[in-house]
Protein backbone atom coordinates (compact mmCIF):
# COMPACT_ATOMS: atom_id res chain seq x y z
CA UNK A 1 0.00 0.00 0.00
CA UNK A 2 2.00 2.67 -1.47
CA UNK A 3 0.17 5.53 0.12
CA UNK A 4 2.97 7.92 1.48
CA UNK A 5 5.44 10.11 -0.34
CA UNK A 6 8.77 9.57 0.17
CA UNK A 7 8.83 12.51 1.93
CA UNK A 8 6.32 12.14 4.22
CA UNK A 9 7.87 8.46 4.98
CA UNK A 10 11.13 10.23 5.88
CA UNK A 11 9.10 12.55 8.49
CA UNK A 12 7.64 9.66 9.74
CA UNK A 13 11.04 7.76 10.55
CA UNK A 14 12.48 11.08 11.91
CA UNK A 15 9.74 11.78 14.07
CA UNK A 16 9.88 7.81 15.60
CA UNK A 17 13.69 8.49 15.72
CA UNK A 18 13.23 11.75 18.24
CA UNK A 19 10.52 9.19 20.02
CA UNK A 20 13.63 6.83 20.56
CA UNK A 21 15.89 9.21 21.49
CA UNK A 22 13.37 10.53 24.18
CA UNK A 23 12.40 7.29 25.65
CA UNK A 24 16.05 6.77 26.10
CA UNK A 25 16.70 9.87 28.17
CA UNK A 26 13.23 9.12 30.05
CA UNK A 27 14.57 5.74 30.95
CA UNK A 28 17.31 6.93 32.90
CA UNK A 29 15.36 8.12 35.83
CA UNK A 30 12.46 6.03 37.80
CA UNK A 31 10.20 9.09 38.00
CA UNK A 32 9.72 9.44 33.91
CA UNK A 33 10.50 5.68 33.09
CA UNK A 34 7.37 5.20 32.49
CA UNK A 35 7.11 7.52 30.16
CA UNK A 36 10.17 7.06 28.09
CA UNK A 37 8.67 3.63 28.16
CA UNK A 38 5.59 4.71 26.39
CA UNK A 39 7.45 6.87 24.17
CA UNK A 40 9.49 3.98 22.94
CA UNK A 41 6.47 2.35 22.08
CA UNK A 42 4.67 4.82 20.14
CA UNK A 43 8.04 5.59 17.71
CA UNK A 44 7.99 1.93 17.17
CA UNK A 45 4.06 2.48 16.32
CA UNK A 46 4.66 4.99 13.85
CA UNK A 47 7.85 2.90 12.44
CA UNK A 48 5.60 -0.33 12.07
CA UNK A 49 2.66 1.69 10.25
CA UNK A 50 4.98 3.75 8.22
CA UNK A 51 6.59 1.06 6.69
CA UNK A 52 2.60 -0.62 6.19
CA UNK A 53 1.87 2.78 4.39
CA UNK A 54 4.94 3.09 2.17
CA UNK A 55 5.95 -0.32 0.41
CA UNK A 56 4.17 -2.46 -1.62
CA UNK A 57 4.41 -5.56 0.77
CA UNK A 58 4.03 -9.15 -0.70
CA UNK A 59 2.07 -11.86 1.45
CA UNK A 60 0.50 -9.01 3.61
CA UNK A 61 -1.95 -11.46 4.85
CA UNK A 62 0.95 -13.81 6.11
CA UNK A 63 2.51 -10.63 7.90
CA UNK A 64 -0.11 -9.34 9.93
CA UNK A 65 -0.87 -13.11 10.57
CA UNK A 66 2.35 -13.75 12.34
CA UNK A 67 1.83 -9.82 14.26
CA UNK A 68 -1.48 -11.72 15.71
CA UNK A 69 0.24 -14.38 16.83
CA UNK A 70 3.13 -12.46 18.54
CA UNK A 71 0.89 -10.06 20.17
CA UNK A 72 -1.54 -12.43 21.23
CA UNK A 73 1.34 -14.86 22.83
CA UNK A 74 3.37 -12.07 24.05
CA UNK A 75 0.79 -9.56 25.77
CA UNK A 76 -0.65 -12.39 28.33
CA UNK A 77 3.36 -13.72 28.66
CA UNK A 78 4.50 -10.02 29.64
CA UNK A 79 1.61 -9.97 31.97
CA UNK A 80 1.88 -12.72 34.00
CA UNK A 81 6.15 -12.39 34.42
CA UNK A 82 7.22 -11.92 38.38
CA UNK A 83 9.19 -9.00 38.85
CA UNK A 84 12.13 -11.24 40.03
CA UNK A 85 11.69 -12.74 36.22
CA UNK A 86 12.47 -9.40 34.21
CA UNK A 87 15.68 -10.25 33.77
CA UNK A 88 14.90 -13.57 32.16
CA UNK A 89 11.96 -11.71 30.07
CA UNK A 90 14.69 -9.33 28.33
CA UNK A 91 17.14 -12.24 27.54
CA UNK A 92 14.51 -13.56 25.84
CA UNK A 93 12.93 -10.40 23.90
CA UNK A 94 16.77 -9.39 22.90
CA UNK A 95 17.14 -13.41 21.25
CA UNK A 96 14.27 -12.93 19.59
CA UNK A 97 15.63 -9.58 18.16
CA UNK A 98 18.98 -10.77 17.23
CA UNK A 99 17.33 -14.19 15.53
CA UNK A 100 14.90 -12.44 13.69
CA UNK A 101 17.59 -10.01 12.01
CA UNK A 102 19.46 -12.56 11.24
CA UNK A 103 16.65 -14.59 9.13
CA UNK A 104 15.46 -11.53 7.52
CA UNK A 105 19.09 -10.85 6.14
CA UNK A 106 19.82 -14.43 5.09
CA UNK A 107 16.42 -14.15 2.93
CA UNK A 108 18.00 -10.43 1.80
CA UNK A 109 20.90 -12.21 0.51
CA UNK A 110 18.58 -13.07 -3.12
CA UNK A 111 19.12 -9.14 -3.34
CA UNK A 112 22.34 -8.78 -2.82
CA UNK A 113 23.93 -6.59 -5.49
CA UNK A 114 26.86 -4.42 -4.28
CA UNK A 115 30.13 -4.85 -1.96
CA UNK A 116 28.35 -3.02 1.19
CA UNK A 117 25.37 -4.93 0.88
CA UNK A 118 26.88 -8.47 1.04
CA UNK A 119 28.70 -7.32 4.06
CA UNK A 120 26.16 -6.04 6.15
CA UNK A 121 24.48 -9.39 5.47
CA UNK A 122 27.14 -11.33 6.55
CA UNK A 123 27.84 -9.37 9.37
CA UNK A 124 24.56 -9.74 10.42
CA UNK A 125 23.73 -12.91 10.02
CA UNK A 126 26.13 -14.13 12.16
CA UNK A 127 26.00 -11.18 14.76
CA UNK A 128 22.36 -11.76 15.13
CA UNK A 129 22.63 -15.74 15.77
CA UNK A 130 25.19 -14.84 18.38
CA UNK A 131 22.54 -12.73 20.65
CA UNK A 132 19.90 -15.03 19.50
CA UNK A 133 22.12 -18.32 20.94
CA UNK A 134 23.66 -16.85 23.78
CA UNK A 135 20.60 -14.52 25.19
CA UNK A 136 19.08 -18.44 25.35
CA UNK A 137 21.70 -19.49 27.43
CA UNK A 138 21.81 -16.67 29.63
CA UNK A 139 17.62 -17.68 30.34
CA UNK A 140 18.39 -20.72 31.01
CA UNK A 141 20.96 -19.83 33.81
CA UNK A 142 18.84 -16.92 34.97
CA UNK A 143 15.71 -19.79 35.33
CA UNK A 144 18.19 -22.07 37.27
CA UNK A 145 17.15 -24.28 34.00
CA UNK A 146 20.74 -25.09 34.11
CA UNK A 147 23.92 -24.29 36.13
CA UNK A 148 24.79 -20.54 36.93
CA UNK A 149 28.00 -21.44 37.02
CA UNK A 150 30.49 -21.01 34.20
CA UNK A 151 31.02 -24.08 32.42
CA UNK A 152 34.30 -25.03 30.43
CA UNK A 153 35.96 -27.86 29.06
CA UNK A 154 39.56 -28.75 27.74
CA UNK A 155 40.84 -26.53 24.59
CA UNK A 156 37.61 -24.45 24.93
CA UNK A 157 40.18 -21.98 23.95
CA UNK A 158 41.90 -23.66 20.61
CA UNK A 159 37.60 -23.79 19.72
CA UNK A 160 36.85 -20.53 20.18
CA UNK A 161 40.08 -19.88 18.03
CA UNK A 162 39.18 -22.37 15.41
CA UNK A 163 35.42 -21.19 16.16
CA UNK A 164 36.61 -17.37 14.71
CA UNK A 165 38.72 -18.73 11.59
CA UNK A 166 35.69 -20.64 9.98
CA UNK A 167 33.48 -17.78 10.76
CA UNK A 168 36.21 -15.25 7.98
CA UNK A 169 36.27 -18.37 6.02
CA UNK A 170 32.60 -18.60 5.57
CA UNK A 171 32.05 -14.53 5.98
CA UNK A 172 34.61 -14.53 2.83
CA UNK A 173 32.43 -16.58 0.73
CA UNK A 174 29.38 -15.05 1.34
CA UNK A 175 30.75 -11.60 0.70
CA UNK A 176 32.45 -12.99 -2.81
CA UNK A 177 30.27 -15.30 -4.00
CA UNK A 178 27.08 -14.57 -2.38
CA UNK A 179 26.69 -18.23 -0.84
CA UNK A 180 23.27 -19.91 0.49
CA UNK A 181 25.29 -22.74 1.58
CA UNK A 182 27.60 -20.38 3.43
CA UNK A 183 25.63 -17.73 4.85
CA UNK A 184 23.63 -20.75 6.39
CA UNK A 185 26.79 -22.21 7.65
CA UNK A 186 27.64 -19.02 9.01
CA UNK A 187 24.07 -19.20 10.44
CA UNK A 188 25.07 -22.00 12.64
CA UNK A 189 28.28 -20.79 13.74
CA UNK A 190 26.56 -18.00 14.97
CA UNK A 191 24.70 -20.12 17.13
CA UNK A 192 27.38 -22.26 18.26
CA UNK A 193 29.55 -18.98 19.39
CA UNK A 194 26.74 -17.40 21.48
CA UNK A 195 26.64 -20.95 23.13
CA UNK A 196 30.29 -21.04 23.64
CA UNK A 197 30.71 -17.45 24.73
CA UNK A 198 27.96 -17.82 27.48
CA UNK A 199 28.46 -20.85 28.52
CA UNK A 200 32.16 -19.53 30.55
CA UNK A 201 29.85 -16.76 32.28
CA UNK A 202 28.75 -17.46 36.12
CA UNK A 203 27.10 -16.24 39.10
CA UNK A 204 26.99 -12.71 39.25
CA UNK A 205 28.54 -11.72 35.58
CA UNK A 206 25.49 -13.03 34.03
CA UNK A 207 23.65 -9.68 33.67
CA UNK A 208 26.44 -7.90 31.86
CA UNK A 209 26.30 -10.64 29.42
CA UNK A 210 22.78 -10.00 28.95
CA UNK A 211 23.55 -6.40 28.33
CA UNK A 212 26.57 -7.14 26.19
CA UNK A 213 24.28 -9.46 24.07
CA UNK A 214 21.32 -6.78 23.57
CA UNK A 215 24.05 -4.44 22.35
CA UNK A 216 24.81 -6.98 19.99
CA UNK A 217 21.10 -7.46 18.52
CA UNK A 218 21.71 -3.39 18.52
CA UNK A 219 24.43 -3.74 16.06
CA UNK A 220 22.51 -6.64 14.42
CA UNK A 221 19.20 -4.31 13.84
CA UNK A 222 21.33 -1.43 12.87
CA UNK A 223 22.87 -3.74 9.88
CA UNK A 224 19.83 -4.92 8.60
CA UNK A 225 18.57 -1.56 8.32
CA UNK A 226 21.26 -1.03 5.64
CA UNK A 227 20.36 -4.70 3.97
CA UNK A 228 16.28 -3.36 3.98
CA UNK A 229 17.27 0.01 2.90
CA UNK A 230 15.26 0.97 6.10
CA UNK A 231 16.55 4.32 8.18
CA UNK A 232 14.53 3.75 10.77
CA UNK A 233 16.08 0.63 11.67
CA UNK A 234 19.41 1.62 11.13
CA UNK A 235 18.91 4.80 13.54
CA UNK A 236 17.02 2.31 16.06
CA UNK A 237 19.62 -0.27 15.79
CA UNK A 238 22.24 2.20 16.36
CA UNK A 239 20.96 3.41 19.64
CA UNK A 240 20.07 0.57 21.50
CA UNK A 241 24.08 -0.72 20.07
CA UNK A 242 24.98 2.10 21.32
CA UNK A 243 23.35 2.32 24.97
CA UNK A 244 24.13 -1.55 25.42
CA UNK A 245 28.08 -1.09 25.22
CA UNK A 246 27.60 2.18 27.82
CA UNK A 247 25.27 0.07 30.00
CA UNK A 248 27.56 -3.12 29.67
CA UNK A 249 30.69 -1.19 30.51
CA UNK A 250 29.23 0.75 33.41
CA UNK A 251 28.03 -2.40 35.08
CA UNK A 252 31.16 -4.46 34.39
CA UNK A 253 32.39 -1.06 36.23
CA UNK A 254 30.22 -1.82 38.99
CA UNK A 255 31.27 -5.09 39.63
CA UNK A 256 35.17 -4.45 39.58
CA UNK A 257 36.35 -6.38 36.38
CA UNK A 258 36.68 -5.58 32.25
CA UNK A 259 34.04 -6.46 30.02
CA UNK A 260 36.84 -9.13 28.41
CA UNK A 261 37.49 -10.34 32.30
CA UNK A 262 33.59 -11.13 32.15
CA UNK A 263 33.49 -12.92 28.88
CA UNK A 264 36.75 -14.52 29.40
CA UNK A 265 37.48 -15.15 32.91
CA UNK A 266 36.88 -18.65 33.43
CA UNK A 267 39.89 -19.44 31.17
CA UNK A 268 42.20 -17.46 33.86
CA UNK A 269 39.73 -18.96 36.46
CA UNK A 270 39.22 -15.21 37.60
CA UNK A 271 35.16 -15.21 36.49
CA UNK A 272 32.28 -15.45 39.41
CA UNK A 273 32.39 -19.72 40.12
CA UNK A 274 31.52 -20.20 43.05
CA UNK A 275 29.98 -22.78 45.24
CA UNK A 276 26.50 -23.21 46.59
CA UNK A 277 27.18 -25.37 49.19
CA UNK A 278 25.35 -23.92 52.76
CA UNK A 279 27.81 -22.73 55.47
CA UNK A 280 27.98 -25.18 58.79
CA UNK A 281 29.38 -22.18 60.49
CA UNK A 282 28.03 -20.68 64.06
CA UNK A 283 26.19 -17.72 63.66
CA UNK A 284 23.96 -15.64 65.79
CA UNK A 285 20.62 -15.45 65.00
CA UNK A 286 17.69 -14.14 66.50
CA UNK A 287 13.75 -13.46 66.68
CA UNK A 288 11.60 -10.84 65.26
CA UNK A 289 10.99 -9.69 67.97
CA UNK A 290 14.53 -8.84 69.27
CA UNK A 291 15.17 -7.39 65.78
CA UNK A 292 12.23 -5.21 66.08
CA UNK A 293 13.74 -3.94 69.57
CA UNK A 294 17.31 -3.05 67.80
CA UNK A 295 15.63 -1.34 64.81
CA UNK A 296 12.80 0.70 67.00
CA UNK A 297 15.41 1.76 69.37
CA UNK A 298 17.51 3.16 66.53
CA UNK A 299 17.76 6.70 65.58
CA UNK A 300 19.09 5.76 62.10
CA UNK A 301 18.38 2.86 60.19
CA UNK A 302 19.60 1.69 56.00
CA UNK A 303 17.60 -0.79 54.20
CA UNK A 304 19.92 -2.84 51.99
CA UNK A 305 17.63 -4.62 49.31
CA UNK A 306 18.54 -7.54 47.46
CA UNK A 307 17.32 -9.96 45.07
CA UNK A 308 15.56 -11.80 48.05
CA UNK A 309 13.19 -9.15 48.50
CA UNK A 310 12.10 -9.25 45.45
CA UNK A 311 11.79 -12.98 45.17
CA UNK A 312 9.93 -13.12 48.55
CA UNK A 313 7.62 -10.30 46.71
CA UNK A 314 8.14 -8.67 50.00
CA UNK A 315 8.57 -4.67 48.94
CA UNK A 316 5.14 -3.58 50.36
CA UNK A 317 6.23 -5.02 53.77
CA UNK A 318 9.69 -3.22 53.35
CA UNK A 319 7.81 0.00 52.95
CA UNK A 320 5.09 -0.53 55.10
CA UNK A 321 8.18 -0.90 57.64
CA UNK A 322 9.78 1.66 56.50
CA UNK A 323 6.92 3.98 57.59
CA UNK A 324 6.33 2.32 60.38
CA UNK A 325 9.84 3.28 61.77
CA UNK A 326 9.90 7.12 60.68
CA UNK A 327 6.68 7.39 62.48
CA UNK A 328 8.81 6.55 65.54
CA UNK A 329 10.88 9.53 64.46
CA UNK A 330 13.65 7.45 63.38
CA UNK A 331 15.82 8.38 59.63
CA UNK A 332 15.55 5.81 57.39
CA UNK A 333 16.68 5.36 53.85
CA UNK A 334 17.51 2.88 51.45
CA UNK A 335 21.34 1.64 49.84
CA UNK A 336 21.25 1.35 46.63
CA UNK A 337 23.90 -0.73 44.31
CA UNK A 338 24.47 -0.29 41.32
CA UNK A 339 23.81 -4.30 40.05
CA UNK A 340 21.88 -4.95 43.34
CA UNK A 341 18.89 -7.50 42.12
CA UNK A 342 19.97 -8.98 38.10
CA UNK A 343 19.44 -6.00 36.75
CA UNK A 344 20.73 -2.06 37.12
CA UNK A 345 17.85 -0.26 38.43
CA UNK A 346 16.05 -4.08 39.48
CA UNK A 347 15.73 -2.93 43.38
CA UNK A 348 14.77 0.84 41.65
CA UNK A 349 11.62 -0.74 40.16
CA UNK A 350 10.76 -3.04 42.89
CA UNK A 351 10.40 -0.41 45.26
CA UNK A 352 8.96 2.00 43.16
CA UNK A 353 5.88 -0.39 42.79
CA UNK A 354 5.12 -0.17 46.51
CA UNK A 355 5.66 3.66 46.23
CA UNK A 356 8.95 4.43 47.96
CA UNK A 357 10.25 7.90 47.46
CA UNK A 358 12.59 8.18 45.17
CA UNK A 359 14.23 10.38 47.60
CA UNK A 360 14.88 7.48 49.76
CA UNK A 361 16.73 5.98 47.78
CA UNK A 362 20.35 6.83 47.94
CA UNK A 363 23.06 5.14 45.86
CA UNK A 364 26.19 3.66 47.30
CA UNK A 365 29.19 6.35 46.74
CA UNK A 366 26.53 8.68 48.45
CA UNK A 367 25.62 5.78 51.50
CA UNK A 368 28.86 3.95 51.85
CA UNK A 369 29.58 7.26 54.20
CA UNK A 370 26.91 7.14 56.26
CA UNK A 371 27.32 3.54 57.34
CA UNK A 372 29.39 4.38 60.33
CA UNK A 373 26.68 6.81 61.86
CA UNK A 374 23.83 3.97 60.89
CA UNK A 375 22.56 1.96 63.86
CA UNK A 376 21.40 -0.74 62.12
CA UNK A 377 21.71 -1.96 58.65
CA UNK A 378 19.42 -4.20 57.69
CA UNK A 379 20.22 -6.15 54.86
CA UNK A 380 16.91 -8.09 53.02
CA UNK A 381 17.78 -10.94 50.52
CA UNK A 382 21.24 -9.01 49.37
CA UNK A 383 24.56 -11.10 49.95
CA UNK A 384 27.33 -10.70 47.09
CA UNK A 385 26.57 -6.80 46.90
CA UNK A 386 27.51 -6.72 50.93
CA UNK A 387 30.31 -9.14 50.77
CA UNK A 388 33.57 -7.94 52.45
CA UNK A 389 35.51 -10.34 50.62
CA UNK A 390 35.55 -7.85 47.58
CA UNK A 391 37.90 -5.59 49.72
CA UNK A 392 39.60 -7.91 51.52
CA UNK A 393 40.72 -11.40 49.85
CA UNK A 394 42.79 -10.96 46.83
CA UNK A 395 41.82 -13.76 44.44
CA UNK A 396 38.01 -14.01 45.75
CA UNK A 397 35.97 -14.30 42.39
CA UNK A 398 34.62 -10.72 43.05
CA UNK A 399 37.57 -9.13 44.85
CA UNK A 400 37.42 -5.43 43.28
CA UNK A 401 33.85 -5.32 42.98
CA UNK A 402 32.63 -1.85 44.97
CA UNK A 403 30.45 -2.88 47.83
CA UNK A 404 28.34 -1.28 50.37
CA UNK A 405 30.40 -0.75 53.70
CA UNK A 406 27.77 -2.87 55.62
CA UNK A 407 29.87 -3.85 57.68
CA UNK A 408 30.75 -0.45 59.33
CA UNK A 409 27.21 0.13 60.70
CA UNK A 410 26.81 -0.60 64.63
CA UNK A 411 24.63 -3.33 63.87
CA UNK A 412 23.54 -5.22 60.72
CA UNK A 413 20.77 -7.38 60.86
CA UNK A 414 20.34 -10.31 57.88
CA UNK A 415 17.28 -11.30 56.73
CA UNK A 416 18.41 -14.62 54.61
CA UNK A 417 16.14 -17.91 53.86
CA UNK A 418 19.69 -20.12 54.74
CA UNK A 419 22.91 -20.30 55.17
CA UNK A 420 23.41 -20.99 51.07
CA UNK A 421 25.75 -18.59 49.32
CA UNK A 422 24.40 -15.61 47.29
CA UNK A 423 24.53 -15.87 43.04
CA UNK A 424 27.93 -15.84 43.00
CA UNK A 425 28.28 -18.80 45.03
CA UNK A 426 30.33 -16.83 47.71
CA UNK A 427 30.24 -17.53 51.64
CA UNK A 428 30.36 -14.41 53.04
CA UNK A 429 32.03 -13.12 56.16
CA UNK A 430 30.18 -10.42 57.35
CA UNK A 431 27.19 -13.14 58.87
CA UNK A 432 30.19 -14.45 61.00
CA UNK A 433 31.13 -10.91 62.96
CA UNK A 434 30.15 -10.51 66.49
CA UNK A 435 27.64 -7.37 65.09
CA UNK A 436 25.93 -9.39 63.04
CA UNK A 437 22.60 -10.85 63.27
CA UNK A 438 20.92 -13.40 61.19
CA UNK A 439 16.76 -13.54 61.06
CA UNK A 440 16.30 -16.83 59.34
CA UNK A 441 13.33 -17.59 57.08
CA UNK A 442 11.28 -16.17 53.99
CA UNK A 443 11.83 -12.41 53.90
CA UNK A 444 7.94 -11.59 53.66
CA UNK A 445 7.43 -13.21 56.17
CA UNK A 446 10.06 -12.15 58.65
CA UNK A 447 9.24 -8.53 57.63
CA UNK A 448 5.72 -8.86 58.93
CA UNK A 449 6.51 -10.42 62.00
CA UNK A 450 8.98 -7.82 62.35
CA UNK A 451 6.67 -5.37 61.41
CA UNK A 452 3.85 -6.38 64.15
CA UNK A 453 6.65 -6.14 66.49
CA UNK A 454 7.82 -3.06 65.82
CA UNK A 455 4.18 -1.51 65.80
CA UNK A 456 3.64 -3.12 69.61
CA UNK A 457 6.85 -1.58 70.95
Amino acid sequence: MNVLSPTITALAYLVAAVLFILALKGLSSPKSARRGNLLGALGALIGVVTVFLSHELENIGWILGVIAVGAVLSVPASRMVQMTQMPQLVALFNGVGGGAAAVVALLELQHADTLGFLIAVAFTVFVGSVSFSGSVITFLKLQELMTTRPVTFPGQQFVMIALVAVVGVGSYFVIADASYTWAIALMALGLLGGVLVVLPVGGADVPIVISLLNALTGLAVAASGLVLGNTLLLVGGTLVGASGTILTREMAQAMGRSVSNTIFGAFKGGSTAGSTEASDRPVRSSSAEDIAILLGYANRVIIVPGYGLAVAQAQHTISELQQALEAKGIDVVYAMHPVAGRMPGHMNVLLAEASVPYELLVEMDQVNPQFKNADVALVVGANDVVNPAAKTTPGSPIYGMPILDVGEAQQVVFLKRSMRPGFAGIENELLFEQNTTLLFGDAKDSLTKVLGAVKSL
